[in-house]
């Protein structure tokens, strides 16, 4: 039998999310394709400077340590490269030592159609359209939109997810979108005890929890929380859906409308999801972001 994916937990991410490729593209968008090529090979035995997404993914990677070889975490990089300009990119990831060694150089093609090839549970990338293809795909994406933030000199990876459109469907938010807060409330506290759809993340929170089950619970390499504009009294549905998907969530903050990015940065967040643009701004000066462009908020 073949080499095989399946018991690990398959992150994609893009060469602009994990380094910063923000000079060559600049090339890329003023001189054209030639000239970005010209350059990469140029500077190929320089190693690029890390991205948004980095600290991440080095995370991710010294999970492997506490676990088997048959499980984990395997990071893909997805590239809209040629192999050619890509040289850089290997280059540095074997520079810093991250345990990559599979990838898909597209050739300028978008490279978001070997998602489900892989067998991948979460993509983040740069690029919108990508994104959106692969949470058509039903693959659990975000756009990185955050800017430099405050990177914690801890090995523990710490998630926070927003609640409605992302873990869970927007069914609810559709309710308050069209009818206002008395009606969703309403709505809500009615279906209390009906379990969520479950949103674009739900397979990913619970391959986090497959991961979490399978470390010492002292001292945990990963943490999770829910982050929510929700308030009693619609807490309890929430509450009944994990619950019902047999999903553990370290912690859950119901807001009440109130600003997130406080209570991200007092958590110590490493990465946050969220649907609404509103909200990725705001907390995206302080904490690596990622926009998930799914749901009501998201229709034009």
């Amino acid at each position: 039998m073949g080499t095989t994916l399946d018991k690990k937990l398959v992150i994609a991410i893009s060469s602009r999310a994990l380094f910063d490729l923000s000079k060559s593209h600049q090339v890329y968008e003023e001189e054209g394709l030639n000239a970005y090529s010209d350059y990469q090979i140029e500077h190929e035995e320089e190693p690029l400077e890390p991205g948004e997404a980095f600290p991440l993914v080095e995370k991710m990677l010294r999970i492997n340590a506490r676990l088997g070889n048959d499980k984990g975490v395997e990071v893909v990089l997805l590239s809209r490269n040629s192999a050619d300009t890509g040289l850089r990119v290997f280059n540095s990831i074997q520079h810093y030592g991250l345990t990559i060694s599979r990838a898909a150089f597209c050739g300028g093609e978008s490279p978001w159609r070997y998602i489900n090839a892989f067998g991948c549970q979460l993509f983040l990338s740069s690029e919108a359209e990508d994104v959106r293809n692969a949470l058509e795909c039903g693959v659990a994406a975000a756009t990185l939109v955050s800017n430099k933030g405050a990177n914690r000199s801890t090995d523990q990876l710490r998630f926070a997810f927003d609640g409605d459109a992302v873990l869970f469907s927007d069914e609810a938010e559709r309710v308050f979108k069209a009818q206002g807060l008395d009606a969703f409330t309403a709505s809500e506290q009615a279906s209390a005890r009906t379990p969520l759809s479950g949103g674009p993340f739900k397979s990913f929170l619970s391959a986090l929890h497959d991961i979490q089950q399978a470390l010492p619970a002292e001292d945990p390499p990963i943490r999770t929380a829910l982050v929510t504009a929700r308030s009693a009294p619609t807490h309890e549905r929430v509450i009944r859906t994990l619950r019902a998907w047999n999903i553990r969530i370290d912690e859950s903050i119901f807001l009440g409308g109130l600003d997130k990015t406080e209570f991200l940065r007092a958590y110590e967040a490493d990465v946050f999801f969220d649907d609404q643009p509103a909200h990725c701004a705001s907390a995206s000066p302080h904490v690596a972001t990622g926009h998930v462009p799914h749901g009501v908020a998201n229709e034009h």
